[in-house]
């Protein structure tokens, strides 16, 4: 796990040393779980962006999008359950004065217990070779199934206080397991209490006339209060989806692990609109859709699973959550929820107005249920970062950092280099990139020697790299440099372009999922 710890660390650098993660407000010091993306970040950004915009509204007839506003009356909250029950369980450890998510906390107790077994699985498996058969050694292995007891009695008793929010069971949870403080290493803990996690401010001219209203904590909410108002303006028939990609505000109390959890973040969100009846199909589905959906980029099927949820929000009837290998276990990139008819049955409500949808072929009116898929941003670059970041050692004994990007989510796609500042050289490749940058990111390089720009661009992903030499001049060809292989080949330069667009594109990346 220390391994591991330390090259989450090296990713955190990393990202800040090339220009993809800053620190907030760094020079006053910074600000708490709060980053700025740098100019290879926020490149990055909008690629996943439009992966998953591109993937839900070009490829389904029957999904649009909106882009709704930060700002919402706050009723939309209290209908929402956001003023009333949008909380997290906290903990504080007196000694060192430092307060946790409780839930976390035993999350994490939980993961111990797993590890313990995976850790005997692996020994036995090195021990015993291919003649190894997991299923038996689970069932029959003392040390395996005693900690197997331990996490099957110590999720059952979690579930249990989760369902019923029973603060003090978590407690006992807390006491019993004999979690300690990771700063101060002594349980000597508080009670367990409720902490609302949205920000608020004042909307109104003057202070005697002020509103209270609250910085959005999802995107999904300003999708239902508008549901009605895509439908009949886009003549939508149920079933039919609408995504939205927007900043959310949480108040995370702790918030850590980098980009993982911060108090300002972004969410692609798409809800969709079906029958009551039909939902546990389309939960079905869409769990196969969004799965397929990222490992379309190539990460590997083991580093992702789904989570089912132990205890269901009192709008839902099936939960699930898309993990993903981190360098600090499997983590949540996305959440898929059968949300029932909960938030339009509330805001019809609260709001007084009739929202439900007429449905011409039953010749009725209903409330429509929804699967809701929500992922978010910051979540998937972590994971693609952490995934294709890597310290590789090469034949003649040398390190280089690379970023094993996919093609179509890295930041710049080609970086041209002239081998030298003079003889029209770095004009020949002004001119290659003034004809290319019209179809994708380009950068010009001629500082330093050539191995070292390689080099440079490798840190950034950069996929594709072509130098300007003096036989360009005469033949028109460039060698073009593959950054995973680091592969070098004469090519003509007007076929440039048909070699790298066809894979740099989000168009290559949605042709895989049809």
């Amino acid at each position: 796990m220390a391994q591991q710890e330390d090259v989450f660390k090296k990713i955190v650098s990393h990202c800040k040393e090339y220009g993809f993660v800053f620190p907030s407000s760094e020079i006053y010091d910074g600000l708490g779980a709060v980053y700025d993306y740098g100019q290879n970040g926020v490149e990055m950004k909008n690629n996943i962006k439009q992966y998953w915009w591109q993937s839900m509204v070009l490829l389904h007839d029957n999904i649009v999008g909106i882009d709704s506003s930060i700002f919402m009356h706050p009723t939309i909250w209290k209908a929402s359950g956001h003023v009333d029950a949008f909380n997290d369980p906290l903990i504080d450890n007196r000694d060192s004065k430092k307060r946790y998510r409780a839930d976390v906390l035993i999350e994490e107790q939980m993961a111990k217990y797993e590890e313990k077994i995976a850790k005997e699985i692996a020994k036995a498996q090195k021990k015993f070779g291919d003649a190894f058969d997991e299923a038996q050694f689970r069932q029959t292995n003392p040390r395996v199934l005693e900690n197997q007891k331990k996490f099957d009695d110590l999720h059952a008793r979690y579930s249990e206080a989760m369902n019923k929010m029973d603060l003090e069971m978590l407690k006992q949870i807390i006491l019993d397991e004999e979690i300690v403080c990771p700063i101060s290493g002594t349980r000597n803990w508080t009670d367990v209490r409720q902490f609302n996690l949205m920000f608020s401010t004042e909307m109104g001219a003057s202070a005697d006339n002020a509103m209270k209203i609250y910085l959005r904590p999802e995107t999904a909410q300003g999708i239902f209060v508008n549901y009605l108002n895509v439908q009949k303006t886009g003549r939508m028939k149920i079933p039919f989806g609408i995504a939205q990609i927007g900043k959310a505000f949480r108040n995370e109390i702790v918030a850590r692990q980098f980009i993982f959890r911060m108090r300002e973040f972004e969410q692609m969100e798409m809800q969709f609109f079906i029958k009551p009846g039909t939902e546990l199909d389309w939960f079905a589905k869409w769990k196969e859709t969004r799965m397929k959906w990222h490992q379309n980029l190539g990460f590997g099927a083991e580093n992702y699973r789904f989570h089912d949820h132990d205890k269901l929000a009192h709008y839902a009837n099936a939960a699930t959550d898309i993990e993903f290998h981190m360098p600090f276990g499997f983590k949540e990139v996305e959440g898929i929820h059968s949300r029932t008819n909960f938030d339009l049955s509330q805001h019809e409500k609260f709001s007084g107005k009739q929202i439900k949808y007429f449905d011409p072929e039953l010749n009725e009116s209903y409330t429509p249920y929804v699967i809701e898929t929500s992922i978010g941003v910051d979540r998937m670059f972590l994971s693609i970062m952490c995934h294709a970041y890597e310290e590789e050692k090469l034949e003649n004994g040398e390190t280089r950092t690379v970023l094993h990007l996919p093609a179509a989510i890295a930041p710049v796609k080609l970086a041209v280099f002239p081998l030298t500042k003079k003889d029209g050289l770095p004009e020949k490749a002004r001119a290659i990139i003034d004809d290319l940058k019209f179809h994708f990111n380009c950068k010009y390089e001629e500082k330093d020697q050539i191995g070292k720009r390689y080099r440079r661009q490798d840190a950034i992903g950069t996929p594709f790299c072509v130098t300007v030499d003096h036989q360009t001049l005469e033949d028109e060809t460039v060698t073009l440099r593959y950054r995973d292989s680091m592969k070098q080949e004469r090519v003509k330069i007007a076929d440039l372009r048909g070699i790298i667009e066809d894979q740099v594109t989000i168009t290559s990346l949605l042709k895989k999922l049809q």
